[in-house]
């Protein structure tokens, strides 16, 4: 068999829709970590130059921005393994329904592959044997895991309804910040309000960001246009949108693996396979 025929019969059995929910997965949990955390910084820039002169004034948003990084690490990581893991569960469980169906077969490719991963006939010596050894106990933990979808169905809807409310709570700064940039737009237009610019302000307390006895806590007027133009405000405010897109392609990647996921289980299932196969 030639390498171009071996790779197209593989291609067969390739879960496409987990293929494309991994790479959405990986871009828009790099966008929104990424994005998030330099939108975070942005905003401890603005707050402490601009909005409050007194360090208590803001100390406790400072502690929880710092945690919210630090979160956004561990998201990061978290989202890069188990997207790894439920790719690996697409090729597991689309290659067991398209073999019911007929639609697959076991290549040379495959045989070759699951040579490689748990050791082949190599290894006569005791270090081989060993390595051998310990890579078929992995892989056969790793199987008991992949062989049962209905645990991975489980798992991705309860984190599709946890990121549901990272992806609402991510809506929160993009609003606070377009507000801001309506108001500065009002006042570099005066002509469409009828308001006085001077009365025109952006209240960080207002939102919570900042307790109501912080000083001044809000800006007004020309000095709120004089913000809105500088370019931290513009990067701050384009990087929490560009987070926002993130976890929105996040959510739907993760709404496409459990539908899939939730496919193959139900197909299985029906086929009289059960949960093991």
């Amino acid at each position: 068999m030639g390498l171009l025929e071996c790779c197209a019969r593989c291609m067969v059995g390739a879960p496409f829709a987990s293929l494309v929910a991994t790479g959405l997965c990986f871009f828009g949990v790099a966008l929104f970590c990424g994005c998030g955390h330099e939108a975070l910084t942005g905003t401890e820039k603005l707050i402490e130059t601009y909005f409050s002169k007194n360090y208590q004034d803001y100390e406790y948003l400072m502690n929880v921005i710092h945690a919210f990084q630090y979160v956004i690490y561990g998201t990061a990581s978290f989202f890069f393994l188990y997207g790894a893991l439920l790719l690996a569960e697409g090729f597991y469980t689309t290659g067991a329904v398209r073999q019911i169906f007929g639609d697959y077969k076991t290549t040379i490719c495959g045989k070759g592959l699951s040579a490689t991963v748990t050791g082949g006939p190599k290894g006569r010596g005791s270090r081989g044997q060993h390595q051998a050894h310990s890579l078929d106990r992995v892989c056969h933990c790793l199987g008991k895991w992949l062989g049962h979808p209905d645990k991975f169905v489980g798992i991705t809807y309860a984190l599709t309804i946890v990121w549901l409310l990272v992806f609402a709570c991510s809506a929160v700064p993009v609003y606070i910040y377009f507000n801001t940039w309506t108001t500065c737009q009002s006042i570099a237009f005066p002509s469409k309000t009828s308001a006085s610019i001077g009365s025109l302000c952006a209240d960080a307390r207002m939102y919570g960001v900042l307790p109501w006895n912080a000083f001044p806590g809000k800006v007004c007027g020309s000095n709120l246009l004089s913000i809105c133009k500088t370019a931290e405000f513009q990067m701050t405010f384009h990087l929490f949108i560009a987070a926002f897109i993130g976890a929105a392609a996040t959510l739907v990647s993760l709404l496409t693996f459990m539908i899939a996921a939730t496919y193959n289980f139900a197909v299985l299932k029906l086929m009289g396979r059960g949960t093991k196969f």
